[in-house]
């Protein structure tokens, strides 16, 4: 059977973005109807009919059935899947992100949602071992992903060989062993970096370490073992935020 054009998207957030992105097409939206009346959703309400998206009010019951979703806060949006970019246009930044063996989509959303807060727009998927922009991803990152060029066209070592031999990138992993600091890196300012973040389990893969630059880690005070992959990230993405600024 051949894949739907279209998916369900969900979320007050992820609905709002995707909507002032303009990158996806809506074929139509389906609102919880005791939620109709609330101030966000009746902003919302008046986004979609600007846009000229059928609106359809139902039982949440029927939402939930379309979402597979209690966290989908009345609304639903039947839409085309995510647009990825190829890894041709993802060169062409400045600083990008990379996840490698990061499993958790809760976690991909989170890091996503921080990489467009503190400016890295430009994000690489391999096509194995990391979730893709899926409806979840998207709800977690509270939309972010509508906002960003991601692509999803190789694997990470591909990714890296070509970043590094080809267009002259440094790479940073991140890893709990690392000895080098994010705020030199930060001082030293490369023209083109790739941050590389790991999963929680697999952590980054020793081609990748092996072809970094710096292996960084965040400096702990407590008594737990490690932060959050999502969490570890975010930290390392705002210390480097202002790299090809």
């Amino acid at each position: 059977m051949a894949e739907s054009r279209f998916e369900y998207l969900y979320g007050l957030n992820p609905a709002f973005e995707a909507l002032r992105a303009g990158r996806r097409n809506f074929k139509e939206a389906f609102i919880a109807k005791n939620s109709r009346s609330q101030p966000r959703m009746k902003k919302l309400i008046a986004l979609l009919e600007k846009n000229s998206v059928p609106i359809f009010f139902e039982e949440r019951d029927r939402l939930f059935q379309l979402s597979k979703s209690r966290e989908n806060q009345g609304i639903v949006l039947k839409c085309t899947h995510y647009h990825y970019v190829s890894f041709d246009e993802i060169k062409k930044a400045g600083k990008i992100l990379l996840l490698d063996n990061v499993e958790d989509p809760h976690n991909v959303g989170a890091i996503i949602r921080s990489a467009e807060i503190f400016g890295f727009h430009h994000i690489l998927l391999p096509i194995k071992g990391v979730p893709g922009i899926y409806p979840s991803v998207v709800k977690v990152s509270a939309g972010a992903t509508e906002h960003l060029k991601i692509a999803k066209d190789a694997n990470a070592i591909s990714y890296i060989k070509r970043l590094v031999d080809d267009e002259g990138f440094s790479v940073v992993s991140l890893d709990g062993a690392g000895k080098d600091s994010l705020e030199s890196i930060a001082a030293e300012n490369p023209a083109k970096l790739v941050v590389v973040s790991g999963g929680e389990d697999s952590g980054v893969g020793q081609f990748i370490l092996n072809n970094s630059k710096w292996i960084a880690s965040i400096p702990q005070q407590g008594q737990i073992n490690s932060l959050n992959a999502s969490v570890a990230t975010g930290i390392a993405l705002f210390a480097l935020r202002n790299i090809g600024n």
